[in-house]
């Protein structure tokens, strides 16, 4: 590893290799170091796109950032895939949210009505329209609401398209994992050191480790904000009949999407009782199911009740789901903050820069966090609308003396 680099970035997850692709293009040298590079949170992601569907009460900051945000992935996932000429699996495919039982139709209704006093594009629908749009859709159903302008990309095939990008703008990806930040005499960031005790010098250093941040030492107290780790559970399956003619409500619960393999067209968000869920259909037949959220510190073993509750509220909701495929169970851990929205910016630490806390929204915010990043480190201006979102904004002074 030859001399200093303009910036290095510890984290290689979706958003810092991202920022790092994007600040290549403009002409940094960059070194990313990751011992996994996109197989942390960004791995276990469902890649939902989705700014309408995740406003909420007392968000509403967040929602012109969301919208922002996803107006810049159709432009983002094409020059991902002339970078690489790998696909990323982005698609314009809306969301059906359907309600279970009576509760959980009135609080879509709230949900509904919060959404469209906020100018966002949402539609009631009767029960019978959500099983027309999202075939297999229990009976029980008792309505739903439609988000059609909401999208998703595969997030697999987006972190492997960001490697190979990387690759290609002369990124150096290194293989270790960040223990903490050098600083230099004067207490400006000057680099990182591994845990294998390599110095990696550079001239700015962005944390990018997700809900790993916290744990990257050598930065004074009070600089980094408070991101925790929220664990999330993650189910792959794949519909039997995909690739084939339509199945039935009592067969496979659901038939392809026209032409597409997929075991059906929309995102599907279910409240089930009070609980959230989603599946999100593949292009290659297979189906995300998720998520959970825990708050149980740095862990991410696979919890058999997690794995349970998740798959008897799908089965309500699409009672064939028990004859799909289970293909695969994981757990990972978002970053979260307290108000939900990132960190990225500057600290008060010279050439120490954050990049973290998007929570459930990091595919959403990936386009413009990484457009973000790179503006400041070639500009140091951080453009809005993420100006409004400092990372010291949760920094409290500390107290007065005898306090």
């Amino acid at each position: 590893m030859a001399g200093s680099a303009d910036v290095v970035f510890a984290g290689g997850g979706v958003i810092g290799l991202s920022a790092a692709w994007l600040s290549a293009e403009q002409g940094l040298t960059v070194r990313v170091v990751d011992p996994e590079p996109g197989r942390g949170a960004a791995w276990v992601a469902g890649g939902m796109l989705a700014p309408v569907a995740e406003a909420t009460f007392g968000e509403e900051a967040l929602v012109g950032l969301f919208l922002d945000a996803a107006a810049r992935w159709p432009a983002f996932a094409s020059r991902l895939t002339e970078a690489t000429g790998m696909e990323t699996g982005f698609q314009e495919c809306g969301t059906v949210a359907v309600a279970l039982d009576a509760s959980d139709r009135a609080e879509i209704d709230q949900l509904l009505d919060f959404r469209r006093e906020l100018g966002l594009d949402t539609s009631r629908l009767s029960a019978s329209e959500c099983r027309s749009l999202v075939p297999g859709l229990s009976p029980a159903i008792r309505g739903g609401a439609l988000m059609p302008g909401e999208q998703q990309v595969d997030n697999r095939a987006v972190v492997l398209a960001l490697i190979e990008a990387c690759a290609r703008a002369g990124v150096d990806l290194v293989a270790e994992r960040v223990a903490s930040v050098s600083l230099g005499r004067d207490g400006a960031a000057d680099g990182v050191l591994t845990e294998g005790g390599t110095l990696i010098p550079a001239g700015t250093v962005v944390l990018a480790a997700g809900a790993e941040t916290p744990r990257i030492g050598g930065v004074p107290a009070g600089v980094i904000p408070p991101v925790r780790p929220v664990k999330g559970h993650m189910l792959r399956l794949r519909a039997t009949g995909t690739g084939t003619a339509a199945g039935t409500a009592a067969g496979t619960a659901a038939g392809t999407a026209a032409g597409t393999g997929q075991a059906f067209e929309h995102i599907v968000r279910g409240l089930v009782h009070g609980h959230h869920s989603y599946l999100v259909p593949r292009a290659d037949g297979s189906v995300v199911l998720g998520a959970t959220a825990e708050e149980r510190g740095y862990e991410t073993t696979v919890r058999a009740g997690a794995v349970h509750m998740l798959l008897d509220d799908a089965r309500l909701l699409l009672p064939g789901i028990d004859e799909w495929e289970l293909l695969e169970c994981i757990a990972g851990l978002r970053p979260g903050s307290p108000d939900n929205a990132p960190f990225v910016g500057p600290t008060s630490v010279p050439h120490l820069v954050l990049a973290t806390g998007h929570y459930r929204n990091g595919f959403l915010l990936t386009p413009i966090t990484a457009q973000a990043v790179a503006a400041y480190l070639t500009t140091g201006t951080v453009p809005p609308p993420l100006d409004a979102f400092p990372a010291d904004r949760h920094l409290s002074a500390a107290p007065p003396a005898g306090t």
